[in-house]
């Protein structure tokens, strides 16, 4: 067998390197992504999706948000273009897109956002009772109706000069409670007097505060004077008005015609409108 060579002088022999095991890679802490590629047949905690923070149930606010009537607050809507729209319209809109409560509205079936103003008088007052007859002027779209149905009112008859889509228990009625034959219709209609007459009729406004004020005021007297005729005695008057002084005046005769009177600003209602409602119980008959 032949020899191999010396190595020559000044050049160390070479050393053989043991090979190394890779290391194991650590056990990345809770929440965090392991740094590396994926193993065959297994994905890397990066590529999985992360697990949101908190929990959202429909119809709760999660933690910082405000809830309001079933919905939250979310992120501003912006309109993208004005064109084509007034300036009032256009505000209008922005408004629209950005209430809660006409998205609660339509996540709850309810017609309008409106409905929310009688469902938080009525946990207040408690207004509405099983089995009662309920009369609601100036229905149309009949979210007010859609409430008092719900909640249990035995007969309701909404009444309005324009035409209302139907709503399952409720009569729906055309005309103006002004024709001088609307109270024994109304009467028929529900099958004897009522025992709640609700309101929430406005005028067209002008943008001039004081008339559109006046012409308000005026609607409700004549609500006022149609209830009377169509109430039963322990009987109960919900009317919209605005604010601006001549409200107050309307209260004196109701105090004499009802046990309670009070005014009331809900929630639902916007804080920039001077809208409020005079809530009326215990009718003590027409005398």
């Amino acid at each position: 067998m032949a020899k191999q060579p010396p190595p020559r002088a000044g050049k160390p022999p070479p050393r053989k390197v043991a090979a190394r095991k890779p290391a194991s890679p650590k056990s990345a802490p809770a929440g965090k992504a392991t740094a590396g590629k994926a193993t065959a047949g297994k994905a890397t905690a990066a590529s999985k999706p992360a697990k949101p923070a908190v929990k959202l149930t429909p119809g709760k606010a999660p933690p910082g948000k405000k809830k309001l009537g079933g919905a939250t607050r979310g992120l501003t809507v912006m309109l993208r273009s004005g064109r084509g729209r007034t300036t009032a319209s256009q505000e209008w809109l922005k408004r629209q897109l950005n209430d809660p409560y006409v998205a609660a509205a339509q996540a709850q079936g309810w017609r309008s956002r409106a409905a929310f103003k009688l469902i938080e008088m009525d946990d207040r007052f408690q207004l509405i009772k099983p089995g009662m007859r309920v009369l609601d002027l100036g229905a149309a779209p009949g979210g007010w109706s859609q409430v008092v149905r719900k909640r249990g009112a035995g007969k309701v008859v909404a009444l309005d000069l324009l035409p209302v889509d139907p709503i399952h228990g409720v009569t729906m009625l055309e005309g103006d409670f002004n024709d001088p034959d609307m109270p024994a219709r109304l009467e028929a209609a529900l099958g004897g007097k009522a025992d709640l007459v609700l309101s929430d009729m406005a005028p067209n406004t002008t943008g001039h505060n004081a008339t559109d004020h006046l012409r308000i005021i005026a609607l409700a007297e004549l609500a006022l004077e149609f209830a009377v005729k169509v109430l039963a005695p322990g009987g109960g008057f919900v009317a919209k008005v605005f604010q601006g002084g001549s409200e107050k005046e309307m209260l004196a005769p109701m105090k004499l015609l009802f046990a309670s009177v009070r005014h009331a600003k809900p929630p639902a209602s916007r804080k920039e409108s001077s809208e409020l409602y005079v809530v009326a119980m215990g009718f003590r008959g027409a005398g």
